[in-house]
């Protein structure tokens, strides 16, 4: 593996690992570590500004929970809305609605029919903490462009990119991410 740069090696230390969480044999990446210290969440935050400051992104839209921490800031360092996908039952308004598979039944994902009608021909960017087998990101990709907007870009703090969730976006849209890590 090459040598990382030293503010990359900065934010991998910045990130805990937890063995065994949520079952055996998976090793969670906390990023409430990263997000809790303001060096680490200010060169993330800046890092994916500077990438996306002339891009003419409209909606950095966020999936629930940890995408509404990284999107939220970065809509506002780059001048646009921002749009959460939630959980079902969780948006006031009408929503569209994607399912997804998950390793033991499906989960699903919610935004609302006019996430993106304030802006014609919308560009949005789907960011989130991490992307593992893809199955959220996906369908929420799926949903940003089913309501009217066009999904340029989906990015990530983190890519398990040995769990291949990376292959699926990049059928969809381009896909980046800050950090490449094993996938335990």
């Amino acid at each position: 593996m090459a040598t990382l740069e030293p503010w990359k090696t900065f934010l991998l230390e910045s990130i805990r690992n937890v063995p065994d969480f949520p079952r055996n044999g998976v090793q969670f990446k906390d990023i409430t570590t990263l997000v809790g210290n303001p060096k680490a969440f200010k060169i993330v935050i800046d890092h994916l500004a500077e990438r996306y400051k002339n891009a003419n992104i409209d909606f950095v839209v966020g999936s629930e929970a940890r995408g509404f921490i990284f999107g939220a800031p970065l809509a506002l360092a780059i001048g646009a809305g921002f749009t959460p996908i939630r959980k079902p039952g969780k948006l006031p308004y009408t929503t569209a609605s994607e399912k997804y598979s998950l390793e033991y039944g499906f989960d699903e994902v919610q935004i609302h029919i006019d996430a993106f009608s304030a802006v014609k021909n919308a560009r949005a960017l789907f960011v989130d903490d991490l992307i593992a087998t893809g199955g959220t990101a996906e369908a929420s990709i799926k949903l940003i462009e089913r309501v009217g907007a066009k999904c340029v870009e989906a990015a990530f703090a983190i890519n398990l990119f040995e769990l291949k969730g990376d292959e699926k976006i990049k059928k969809l849209t381009n896909f980046y991410a800050i950090l490449e890590v094993e996938g335990d």
